[in-house]
């Protein structure tokens, strides 16, 4: 699933629902990173792992992905 980038406005409107008002020099970087992000979850949000256990049957400090 993709989805369109938020403009900084778009941004804008986030932030201060959020109760985080954003002085007008601060509009581009914030968005930016937030569409960023968003990259990212969309491309976790792809991957398969069905096959990959939970994470509580690895065991700490044993070796790399050995599982109990």
């Amino acid at each position: 699933m993709t989805a369109a980038e938020l403009t900084p406005q778009e941004g804008a409107r986030c932030a201060l629902r959020a109760g985080l008002p954003l002085a007008d020099d601060r509009l581009a970087p914030v968005t930016a990173t937030a569409n960023h992000i968003q990259s990212v979850l969309g491309v976790l949000r792809e991957l398969d792992l069905r096959q990959t256990p939970p994470a509580p049957v690895y065991q700490a400090g044993g070796p790399a992905g050995a599982a109990l």
